[in-house]
């Protein structure tokens, strides 16, 4: 049996597997590979999307399924395939048309399986989906798109930003939601986070969960982190993430992940 053998560890992207230059610290590669080859099962969780993600080379790292749209979507890069997909269905339908009316401003992105739609498309949006080479078609109502959809983010000023979020709370328990990068609000399926997704990714590598860690360095890490069975956090990661870290590692542009490697190589 491999030193790493059924352990998985499941890394953020931005911000911790890469630094602040939107790449992997040099050791990462060579930790990585080192876990790999010894048994480990080495993949990320993000918020990015299957669409966006296949553009970037760093998905030669992984050898499991990556989780995306933070943690709706494993997509297997390796085989081409789907390993799950928690999306939200067409029932939805109706609270996408309620905030449309009821936001009229805001632009609505809908991300399916191989496809992604846009209502009320503005120079925002746009950019959003050429600035990663994401392929899009502008629809006028939700039922024209493909669904499942792995998430729904809704384009907003900052000003209506929270505003959109008290309405979502006021009047609807499902689907949930988090802020992204400031004017954008995403909409995940009840119940779906990386957390969650951390477990049925382990569950679908028979890896128990006792043996499933994860890095990452930001709020919507959290839920990751504390399901794992120890959670690494970059030093200079937010206060949300570093209260419940079992681990500070060193910072994202120093090598967190090779840390968080050499902590583990400790371990077993």
């Amino acid at each position: 049996m491999k030193k790493f053998e059924k352990v998985l560890l499941v890394s953020d992207f931005d911000g911790t597997l890469n630094d602040d230059n939107g790449a992997p610290h040099q050791s990462v590669y060579e930790a990585v590979k080192y876990f790999c080859d010894n048994g480990g099962l080495f993949t990320l969780s993000s918020g990015r999307t299957y669409q966006a993600m296949k553009h970037y080379d760093t998905v030669r790292l992984f050898n499991a399924p990556a989780l995306l749209c933070n943690g709706s979507v494993a997509y297997d890069f390796a085989k081409k395939e789907f390993a799950f997909f928690d999306g939200i269905d067409k029932d939805a339908v109706d609270f996408i048309r309620d905030i449309h009316n009821k936001f009229p401003d805001a632009s609505i992105e809908m991300y399916a399986h191989d496809a992604t739609f846009a209502i009320n498309l503005t120079e925002k949006t746009e950019r959003h989906f050429t600035s990663q080479s994401i392929p899009f078609k502008a629809i006028e109502d939700p039922s024209d798109a493909d669904a499942p959809w792995g998430k729904v983010m809704i384009g907003c000023t900052h000003e209506t930003t929270a505003e959109i979020q008290r309405y979502i709370a006021a009047n609807y328990a499902d689907p949930v939601f988090l802020p992204t990068t400031g004017s954008f609000i995403e909409v995940l399926k009840k119940g779906v986070n990386k957390g969650t997704a951390l477990l049925k990714l382990a569950d679908c590598l028979s890896v128990p969960h006792d043996r499933a860690y994860s890095i990452g360095d930001g709020y919507n890490d959290v839920d990751m982190l504390v399901a794992a069975k120890a959670g690494f956090v970059p030093c200079n990661g937010s206060q949300e993430a570093l209260r419940v870290a079992d681990y500070v590692v060193r910072s994202n542009n120093d090598g967190a992940v090779t840390h968080a490697i050499e902590i583990l190589d400790s371990i077993y």
